[in-house]
């Protein structure tokens, strides 16, 4: 019924063209039919015809009743035509207003009061014609007040839920946008800090293959050395991306004193000499800010060896005071801002500045005042 209220419509409208038959029937077994059938069936069909279109044309079909009930109640040919106006006074109400539902209330009022008044049939019977058809009105207009307060609840919460649902859409792809921001930062650190030195390395190779073979070799098994390395951290970045339950291997993550140091070494031995300070105790911090300034001091050293020239020398100072941790990367290297940019888009310092942000902290790289470049950060600990 409510996928086809059409034909619920019709179902009510014939049951009470049904009963008002059988009231005709009865009446004429008896020889007081108010009228003959052929002047009885059509009003009695157009009184209650109109009640299958009552959803879709409300008004019109609310006082087409009203009007084709003036007949219906003159002759007294059942109780069609009092139910059918009582359904469209509902109607009204529940589907369309309650301005509109007055007027038509008292349009029906005023007819009944001029039926009373005129009809000798309807005059004898006036206080109960009356009570009834202020009783059926006034039940009909409460049960419209309640069905229509229903619909509008209903329609408030499925807006609300469509409305969250676009909440959540868009947080979901916020959500997205945020990983998808954090894992290119760790592919390009990765792939960054692994590519340069594999590059650098098989250049030094290219040259020493055959002047100095020792050098060369090394130079070879630091390439297959950072090239599992580079390939294990990206398999496990792809791992997490595969994994639906997020349940992938997340750890260990490089952070702490330890990490850096391995970090410097590695650096120092792709020819680059690091000289790594570290002042407080950096072991106990959080796993994220660990990361982060692993990750910042990775890209700067990876920038030093891409861009600062042979014979280059770099310092990192890792600081922990208070609530916070200052990092001081620099070289004395020759940089130039348009070659640093133009060779490697700039996704470094992009990187190093999203990951200081993050944490609530800030970033600045620049040339030093004696040549070179630097790069300083802090990361506070404790929110804002």
């Amino acid at each position: 019924m409510k996928a086809h209220p059409m034909v619920g419509d019709s179902l009510l409208a014939g049951l009470l063209a049904c009963f008002d038959a059988l009231i005709y029937i009865a009446s004429a077994a008896e020889n007081a039919a108010p009228a003959p059938w052929y002047v009885s069936l059509p009003i009695v069909l157009g009184v209650v015809a109109p009640l299958v279109y009552r959803r879709r044309y409300p008004v019109a079909v609310a006082y087409l009743t009203l009007l084709i009930g003036i007949p219906h109640t003159s002759l007294e040919l059942g109780v069609a035509g009092l139910l059918t106006t009582c359904i469209a006074l509902y109607t009204l109400v529940a589907y369309v207003g309650r301005k509109p539902a007055t007027l038509y209330a008292v349009a029906n009022m005023v007819l009944t009061a001029v039926q009373l008044t005129v009809l000798d049939q309807m005059r004898q019977q006036w206080v109960v014609t009356s009570i009834v058809t202020a009783l059926a009105l006034a039940f009909c207009w409460a049960l419209g007040e309640f069905v229509g307060a229903r619909r509008a609840y209903q329609a408030e919460v499925e807006q609300r839920l469509a409305l969250l649902e676009v909440e959540r859409d868009h947080q979901a792809r916020m959500a997205v946008a945020a990983e998808r921001a954090r894992i290119a930062r760790e592919l390009h650190d990765v792939v960054a800090h692994a590519v340069s030195v594999i590059v650098v390395q098989a250049d030094g190779a290219t040259y020493a293959v055959h002047t100095q073979p020792e050098l060369a070799e090394r130079a070879v098994r630091t390439i297959s050395s950072t090239g599992r390395e580079a390939l294990a951290e990206l398999r496990r970045l792809l791992g997490v991306l595969r994994s639906e339950e997020g349940d992938g291997d997340l750890t260990p993550q490089p952070a702490g004193t330890q990490s850096l140091s391995e970090l410097a070494e590695r650096v120092r031995a792709v020819g680059l000499p690091v000289r790594l300070e570290i002042v407080g105790d950096v072991d106990d911090l959080p796993a994220g800010v660990g990361l982060g300034i692993y990750r910042i001091v990775q890209e700067a050293l990876t920038n030093s060896l891409k861009h600062a020239g042979p014979g280059t020398k770099a310092m990192v100072r890792v600081e922990r005071t208070g609530d916070e941790v200052c990092l001081d990367i620099s070289d004395d290297g020759r940089h130039s801002t348009r070659t640093l940019v133009g060779v490697s888009g700039g996704n470094g310092l992009i990187g190093m500045r999203e990951r200081a942000l993050v944490f609530g902290g800030s970033l600045d790289a620049g040339p030093r005042p004696g040549g070179g470049w630097q790069v300083r950060a802090r990361l506070p600990l404790a929110a804002d």
